[in-house]
């Protein structure tokens, strides 16, 4: 059984099911990063399928930064975040990020492998989940610049500055992207 808690709108309960039921639209924030094939690509085309989600808007989009591998082999990889209002449950919204994984060839071959695309759910409005198939606010997100540094650029609220602090040292690129960095939420 999943311990869920939401601190806008409900007290914290234990649900009776895996999924809660958002009563409306929540902004959750979505890490996108892919370091096979032709990565810029196919980051573009998955905000544009996060775009094309049901009951799913795209809010914001930061711009697109290189980085090395963390814990892991492989060419660098390109990263963004996305912000999006969503009516989608956290289980239909990581089902719909995995489909998305797979279109683009995604395989999960041994942990940390190079990936094709990787999209982390990383907050879910103010939900805490623990579930097998699922951690939120995700439990690795303040370790890493290539996920602070792109959700500071759209929703520095959410980034504490100490946050980016610990993760100075790590290196990052910020790339000229033209179309990307559109749009800001600062929730």
């Amino acid at each position: 059984m999943a311990r869920v808690t939401q601190r806008r709108r409900r007290k914290a309960t234990v649900a009776r099911t895996t999924d809660p039921v958002p009563p409306l639209p929540i902004l959750a924030w979505v890490a996108l990063g892919a370091n096979l094939g032709d990565a810029r690509a196919t980051v573009e085309r998955a905000f544009d399928a996060l775009a094309g989600l049901p009951r799913t808007r795209l809010l914001a989009r930061s711009s697109l930064y290189r980085s090395a591998p963390v814990d892991a082999a492989g060419p660098d990889f390109i990263n963004a975040v996305a912000g999006i209002d969503t009516a989608l449950t956290p289980m239909e919204l990581l089902d719909a990020l995995q489909a998305i994984e797979r279109s683009e060839g995604r395989e999960r071959p041994y942990r940390n492998a190079p990936r094709t695309l990787d999209l982390d759910l990383l907050l879910y409005g103010d939900l805490s989940l623990d579930h097998p198939r699922l951690t939120l606010p995700h439990p690795r997100m303040h370790e890493r610049a290539f996920v602070l540094l792109p959700l500071a650029e759209v929703a520095p609220a959410q980034v504490p500055e100490d946050a980016l602090e610990r993760v100075a040292g790590q290196p990052i690129e910020r790339l000229d992207t033209g179309a990307s960095g559109t749009g800001r939420a600062d929730q």
